[in-house]
């Protein structure tokens, strides 16, 4: 297939097709190589596309460029880019580019940037534009990497909310101290100043933040922009930073939009709000310090939060490995806070149904035990049950068998475990079993 279509381009028969066609083949590693093969023997088949009169030949032909990698297409993309007339071609040009290591075009690629976003532009060029302003941000994060800010914020006022279980949100409360609490349906939240007590409450899975006079943006792309760049979003995330912006965003929105809706809508506000802030926040995926949480409500706007990655949050750093079925840290905090009145010190402790060392780790760190034994009869969760203690500083002596078959010389003090329950692998008689 793939020498058939290359043949075709060779041959001036449907081009614009075969080179879409060919993009879609090479996806697979092996048929990538074929092609890179084939096309280094000649690259120029594939350069010369690039003056090809048909506008949609020239960007399928930029794009494959890219794809394929190879260093012969590099000048010519550049070349390609400026020598291009038709504003939705010029975009796949750098998407080509965002695939080589474009460091020495580094003033080249700045000075196009600061022309795009200073320049007035049409309405009816505006996406295209944006397309550009987007790929050309990509490739100079890629050069320069994201100005990483450290958060300073820690006696700065917050409107905070934390995500808990909520038929346990009273947990999470009374370990807050200091700060006036307010009633919210999904966990806690707190209007405080001493933001840095709450990143040690283990028992919330999240800790988000409210803009200070904004709680919702409208549905509209370009007014929701509006709204946030309008916010004193910028005014927190300056005065909770040491470093200058611009701070990098990406926008999470959860709520009934069809996938393809809501990708349309992220894209048009992304693009809308770098230039909104004349591009103190920008957009990017991977760099991300801040993330724009945007909850759809009943009204057919959106709930606003903000969740700060720059806010340190070290409290189960020690989970370095888990399996599929291991419970989540914060769920696992979270019993043993309720569990706290019935612990006593010194005490032996066994968990039968250990997993990943996530309880008993946790056990221990709210009140010391003396002896904890973890048994499991997966030796997978045995093996990362010893990387997790290892890393959380403390010793945990771990046997991989059956429940049924461990016998120990004295009897334990507390047995703290997560029981099993029915699943697809047991049936009720073996959970009844376990039980008894």
């Amino acid at each position: 297939m793939i020498n058939n279509l290359y043949e075709n381009i060779l041959n001036n028969v449907d081009i614009r097709q075969s080179l879409s066609a060919l993009r879609q083949d090479i996806k697979e590693a092996s048929a990538k190589s074929r092609l890179q093969k084939l096309v280094a023997e000649n690259p120029d088949h594939i350069t010369n596309l690039l003056g090809n009169e048909d506008a949609k030949s020239r960007k399928n032909a930029a794009l494959l460029m890219g794809d394929l990698e190879l260093s012969a297409f590099y000048e010519p993309l550049f070349a390609g880019y400026e020598a291009e007339s038709t504003l939705f071609v010029k975009s796949a040009y750098l998407e080509a580019l965002s695939h080589f290591d474009c460091s020495d075009h580094l003033g080249w690629l700045r000075k196009h940037l600061e022309i795009l976003t200073s320049m007035e532009i049409p309405p009816e060029n505006k996406k295209h534009i944006d397309a550009q302003i987007r790929e050309l941000s990509r490739i100079l994060i890629a050069i320069e990497g994201p100005q990483k800010h450290t958060f300073s914020g820690f006696r700065q006022k917050f409107h905070c909310i934390l995500l808990t279980n909520r038929l346990h949100k009273d947990i999470t409360e009374d370990q807050i101290t200091d700060g006036t609490l307010q009633d919210f349906h999904a966990g806690v939240m707190v209007t405080t100043e001493n933001i840095e007590e709450l990143l040690s409450i283990r028992t919330y899975s999240e800790l988000l933040l409210v803009i200070p006079g904004t709680t919702t943006c409208p549905r509209d792309p370009r007014a929701a922009a509006q709204a946030i760049a309008d916010s004193k979003l910028l005014d927190l995330l300056k005065n909770s930073h040491r470093e200058p912006a611009p701070f990098y965003f990406r926008i999470n929105v959860k709520g009934k939009l069809p996938l393809s809706a809501k990708s349309d809508f992220t894209k048009k506000l992304s693009s809308e709000l770098e230039r909104q802030t004349n591009r103190e926040l920008l957009n990017t995926t991977s760099h991300y310090e801040l993330e724009l949480r945007l909850i759809e409500n009943k009204k057919g706007t959106f709930n606003l939060l903000i969740k700060l990655n720059t806010l340190p949050d070290d409290r189960f750093a020690y989970r370095k490995a888990s399996v599929a079925a291991s419970m989540k840290p914060v769920n696992a905090a979270l019993l043993v806070e309720l569990a706290r009145d019935y612990m006593i010190p010194d005490a032996q402790i066994l968990d039968p149904f250990c997993g990943v060392a996530t309880l008993l780790i946790e056990r221990q760190m709210v009140v010391k035990g003396n002896t904890s034994y973890g048994i499991d009869a997966f030796p997978e969760a045995i093996e990362r049950a010893k990387i997790n203690t290892e890393a959380a500083g403390q010793i945990i002596h771990f046997v991989n068998k059956s429940c049924f078959q461990f016998t120990h010389d004295y009897l334990f003090d507390e047995i703290f475990t997560d029981m099993p329950f029915e699943t697809g692998h047991k049936s009720d008689d073996e959970i009844y079993e376990i039980y008894e």
